[in-house]
């Protein structure tokens, strides 16, 4: 099972650079384009953060450019997750479930919406981690209960989980912040499952952990990548779009590979936060 994962594309309304002079749009473009002769894709999963700016308009351009680009592979089907910028009833709107052709769909009397898909025997539960009005994220009791549910019965390969916030967190005050808040109501939910790899993004950078001895992949953002060579406490993006693939199955895996699209503007800076700022920033929402 070949994945392509990619996060945090972060399109907007319009086909126009953002607050910080990066056009989204180009930057996905430009990654798809990089990605063209990967061969053999049998899955493409979006993690999240698709929209900026949460209207139809930005939805509808990640939906043709993903439907082109999976076409041009072959055909292989796409499953999308919100994240902490989404906003689900556009998301809904234009992507529905997020699977093309679910088989098992979610609703939770929160909001949430999570999906079932199975592909060449591997299934794949895409998760609803969005709490609407924070960068966190959380996982409710009943989407916890639904997925304990989808899990007691295993897959004939396994199963691939994909979500937005990340359930492993270096030691950096933004990325404590901004994970999942519950991990551990995570950990015991797969706690002796099928579930053979967890995919996130949100970071907009690579980082690689354990839940539950599960491996959890943070893939880098689309839009733009975080640079953890800053002074401590400080925070600083720059340029350059990345993306991933995993391959699942085999002696050896699973295996975790990251491109990184050729962009002639790649490492400029996209925006810098001094450490006051961050501290600011945690204490009001942490």
């Amino acid at each position: 099972m070949r994945i392509l994962h990619l996060s945090d594309t972060h399109l907007e309304r319009t086909d126009a650079p953002n607050k910080h002079g990066v056009n989204a749009h180009d930057s996905l473009r430009l990654m798809l384009a990089e990605l063209r002769h990967v061969q053999g894709v049998d899955v493409i999963v979006v993690t999240g953060d698709l929209a900026d700016d949460g209207t139809v308009e930005a939805y509808t351009a990640v939906r043709e450019m993903f439907g082109e680009f999976a076409q041009r592979l072959g055909g292989a089907p796409v499953f999308y997750t919100t994240g902490n910028h989404d906003e689900r009833e556009a998301f809904a709107e234009v992507l529905g479930s997020g699977h093309p052709e679910p088989g098992r769909v979610l609703e939770s009397p929160e909001g949430e919406r999570a999906a079932v898909s199975v592909v060449a025997g591997w299934r794949f539960v895409t998760l609803d981690s969005l709490v609407p009005g924070k960068v966190h994220g959380q996982l409710g009791a009943a989407q916890l209960d639904w997925l304990r549910g989808v899990l007691a019965t295993p897959s004939p390969n396994g199963t691939v989980l994909a979500f937005h916030h990340p359930p492993v967190a270096l030691d950096n005050p933004l990325q404590q912040l901004f994970g999942l808040r519950n991990p551990a109501d995570l950990a015991a939910a797969v706690r002796g499952t099928d579930v053979k790899v967890i995919l996130t993004g949100h970071f907009h950078l690579q980082l690689c952990g354990l839940l539950e001895s599960v491996p959890v992949w943070v893939t880098p953002g689309v839009v733009n990548r975080i640079d953890l060579t800053t002074a401590p406490g400080t925070e600083r993006a720059v340029r350059g779009a990345s993306a991933s693939l995993i391959v699942l199955g085999g002696a050896a895996g699973p295996l975790f590979h990251t491109f990184h699209a050729r962009d002639p503007r790649a490492h400029e800076t996209v925006y810098e936060l001094d450490e006051g700022t961050v501290r600011s920033f945690v204490e009001r929402h942490g």
